[in-house]
């Protein structure tokens, strides 16, 4: 499911309870992250549940940096926060991750206006991380990264 796609099944949803339980389901879809990397080298700091983030960096055709994520919590909403964030950043080239704004889709689907601070945070976190993650893999590939 493209993160559009994503945006559009939201927007039928009337009220935020409808989109809590769905980003719930959302979490239950989630690849499992093994449990050897329930690790502190892939907790994201920065969340009040914990959070760990797998990155797995392939090159594409092109020789430019692609990075897939695995990502886990033990908290069932914010599994289904970490299944949102993959849907906008797993899979992608690392330039494209770094040029990806998350709050205008975060805007998008109700999600700015319904966590709390703590979990605004987290979310906010594990974009940093992941966009972290994109800068160390263009700059392992001698691509020059964006600032």
């Amino acid at each position: 499911m493209s993160i559009n796609e994503l945006i559009e099944d939201f927007s039928y949803l009337d009220d935020w309870e409808d989109r809590y339980r769905y980003v719930i389901e959302l979490g239950k879809d989630l690849e499992p992250l093994p449990d050897d990397e329930h690790s502190e080298t892939n907790k994201v700091k920065g969340c009040v549940s914990q959070v760990w983030l797998q990155t797995y960096v392939t090159m594409d055709e092109s020789g430019r940096p692609v990075l897939r994520f695995v990502g886990d919590s033990d908290a069932h909403i914010v599994r289904g926060l970490i299944a949102i964030v993959l849907r906008l950043y797993s899979g992608r080239p690392a330039s494209e991750i770094i040029e990806t704004l998350a709050d205008p889709v975060f805007q998008q689907i109700g999600l700015d206006e319904h966590l709390s601070p703590q979990r605004s945070n987290g979310l906010h976190a594990m974009v940093r991380r992941i966009q972290s993650d994109a800068k160390a893999a263009l700059a392992g590939s001698g691509t020059p990264v964006a600032s």
